[in-house]
Order: structure tokens, then C-alpha cells, then sequence
């Protein structure tokens, strides 16, 4: 292809695959790994195939969503190593939120002009459906409108086994009180083998697998997420993305794909010197490329973690497939816990001079990508 003639090192099976990308084509996971594995002057093709997809599939556009995050507890009772968030029950600095404060808090975000709140804690001990449920419920009677993305795979496990019914008769009764969409987040990477290393008390791959699926099959549409940059490699990122675009293609409840890369400052897991110290910008940057290729046709919006990548190293990925800032993020904690350095919160106008920096056209979203407001001025 005249396109690629000024990369004149690439090599022809690379360049294959990418052409493939480039002309509509499903890559393989094998494809996906050879395209991770791109080192050097190489990535560079790479990059450039990715933005031209994200154009062609969603133009110019980067979203965002006006929400506040509510982490209504950090006691848990699982040691996932890279959580530097969670803490013991009775610890000094536990706390846990009661519903009044947390309908107050959604109120606070409402007036402030958010139309989403994201609401996970830690999985404390003894915490019930009916919990959950209640949160939904008092928040749905003040706020009827406002769109509540809530509870991780893992909370509805945990919650439902507590209350002695199934995931599918939690996540019922989580929708019947107003679950809009989930979180798909507790999946960090999909392989057992690293998921005993890092989160032994976490569901494994197929128990997340069936709970995301079952969401879907009621009518809950849920994110997409991968965290990497720890103990894993790319093998195990392209095993998982590739479990993601299987129950995509079968359920077609995924909104969005959320790479979020490592936070390692005060986690166990880097103090124990057992995991890298995050993704190096090189892989970031892959990870979204690839991603973007990998899901084209399936999972259209790659959306950009500022709170993790911070605005500079955002901005290129947005130009490596991504088209989605995420959220406004008011009130979040786990990150920071973590060592984030980006702060907790960017305001709309924030966002929005961070996305006509790269020359591309901000929008207000609803979490499921109904533009609210279009900034082309």
C-alpha cells in the first residue's frame, strides 16, 4: 500500500496484518500478539493504521461523561496485591458511607451537572444485595433521571452469595431498583494463573466470564476493562482481549473497551518487588493501538484513563485509536490510594481544552454514547 512505502523496515508479515486491519478485516489473536510484540521505529505503522481506523469507525469526536465516582467503602475483605485502596475493618482510616451520605453525595454531583454515578467499594464483609439494592432505590427516588453505573462483577458475586441467591437473581433485583449499567471491572487480566498471583480471592476467569454474561442476557450493559503492566505479559493481554471481543460477539453488551494501566507506587505487589513498575508509554500506547484494531467492528469507543495516563500521555493516545476521555471522575479515590499523581477530578472545560489541543471535536456523552452536547466552536 502507498501508505506504508515510507516505512520501508517493516516487515511483510506486519505489514500484512496491518493492511488487513486497515482494509475492514478481523485480526486474529495471534496477529493481535504479533502486533504487541512491535518494538522500535515499528510501532510507529502501528499507530498510524489505529488512527485512521478510529476515524473511519467514529470520526473525529473524543467524548467525555459529566459524573462523580462514589467509593462508599475501602474495607474489604479480599488482598487483591495490587490495591493500595482497601483496608481492614476497625483500621483508623475505614470508613463506610451510609446511604443517606451517599444519596447526598449524588445530589452534590446532579446540581454540579453530572448525569452518571459510578458507585463501587471494597467487598466488606457481610455486605448483602439488599445493600446494594437499597443504594439504587433511595438514590432512583430523589434523582429518577440520573444514571447509576455501579458495582463490579465482583460486589454482585460476593453480595449475592451473602444473601444466599444467585448472580442472576442479584443482578435482577439490582435492575428492578435501577442498575442502569455495570462496571466490568474485577477482571484485571483473564488467566488464572496470573489472577492467583495478584487477586487469589477474586472470582476466576469463568466465574467473571458467566457473571458479565448473565448481566448482558438481562439487558445490563456493562464496560470492558483490562489492568496491565504488573506481572503479566502479552500473551496473557491478548488472551484476554480476546475472551472480551468472544462475549462481545455473542452478547453485544460491551459500551466500551477501558485499558487502565498499572498504578504501582504503594501497591503490596510492587512493594514486595514482585511486579513491574506499570506500563512503559510504549505500551500504552500498543495496547490502545492494538486494541483499536483488535475490536474494530465490535467495541467501537477505546476510551483513555486521564486519571491513570494524565493529559499529556492521553493526548497521543487519542491519537493511537482511542476517542473517549472517560469521565469528569469527581471524588476519585482508588487511583490516588494507588499513587496517582493526575488529580481526582477534571472539570468539562478541562476536558475539553485537553481534546482541541490534538484538533478533535469534544463532546458531552451519556454513559451509553448518546451525545448530550456537541463543542465545535
Amino acid at each position: 500500500m502507498d501508505y506504508y512505502r515510507i516505512f520501508s523496515e517493516i516487515d511483510p508479515v506486519i505489514e500484512g496484518i496491518l493492511v488487513k486491519a486497515y482494509d475492514g478485516k478481523e485480526i486474529s489473536s495471534g496477529e493481535a500478539y504479533e502486533l504487541l510484540n512491535l518494538e522500535g521505529r515499528l510501532v510507529w505503522p502501528l499507530l498510524y493504521t489505529a488512527d485512521i481506523v478510529r476515524q473511519r469507525l467514529v470520526g473525529n469526536i473524543v467524548s467525555f461523561v459529566v459524573n462523580r465516582n462514589i467509593n462508599f467503602t475501602n474495607m474489604c475483605e479480599n488482598r487483591c496485591l495490587f490495591c493500595a485502596f482497601r483496608v481492614d475493618e476497625g483500621d483508623k482510616d475505614s470508613y463506610f458511607y451510609s446511604i443517606n451520605r451517599i444519596v447526598s453525595m449524588a445530589k452534590e454531583a446532579w446540581k454540579r451537572g453530572a448525569t452518571e454515578v459510578c458507585i463501587q467499594g471494597g467487598c466488606k464483609k457481610g455486605l448483602k444485595i439488599e445493600f446494594y439494592a437499597e443504594i439504587l432505590r433511595e438514590i432512583k427516588r430523589e434523582l429518577p433521571d440520573i444514571h447509576i453505573h455501579a458495582f463490579s462483577p465482583q460486589e454482585v458475586f460476593q453480595g449475592s452469595i451473602n444473601s444466599g441467591i444467585t448472580v442472576e437473581e442479584g443482578l435482577k433485583i439490582l435492575k428492578e431498583e435501577g442498575l442502569d449499567t455495570m462496571p466490568g471491572t474485577a477482571a484485571e487480566i483473564l488467566d488464572d494463573e496470573v489472577r492467583m498471583k495478584v487477586c487469589p480471592q477474586k472470582v476466576n476467569t469463568k466465574t467473571w466470564i458467566k457473571i458479565i454474561k448473565t448481566a448482558h442476557s438481562l439487558g445490563i450493559k456493562t464496560s470492558s476493562t483490562i489492568m496491565y503492566g504488573h506481572i503479566e505479559n502479552n500473551w496473557h493481554r491478548k488472551k484476554h482481549l480476546n475472551i472480551l471481543r468472544d462475549i462481545q460477539k455473542e452478547t453485544g453488551g460491551f459500551t466500551e473497551f477501558v485499558p487502565l494501566p498499572f498504578i504501582h507506587i504503594n501497591t503490596p505487589l510492587y512493594k514486595q518487588e514482585s511486579s513491574a513498575s506499570g506500563s512503559s508509554g510504549m505500551e500504552d500506547l500498543k495496547l490502545y493501538a492494538v486494541s483499536r484494531l483488535f475490536f474494530a467492528n465490535y467495541i467501537n469507543n477505546i476510551q483513555a484513563s486521564w486519571v491513570k495516563l494524565g493529559p499529556k500521555l492521553v493526548q497521543v493516545v487519542l491519537c493511537a485509536g482511542g476517542n473517549d476521555l472517560g469521565g469528569t471522575l469527581y471524588g476519585e479515590n482508588i487511583s490516588k490510594a494507588a499513587g496517582a499523581t493526575y488529580g481526582e477530578e477534571k472539570t468539562p472545560k478541562e476536558l475539553r481544552e485537553m481534546i482541541r489541543a490534538i484538533k478533535r471535536i469534544p463532546s458531552q456523552r451519556t454513559t451509553d454514547y448518546k451525545i448530550l452536547k456537541m463543542f465545535n466552536e
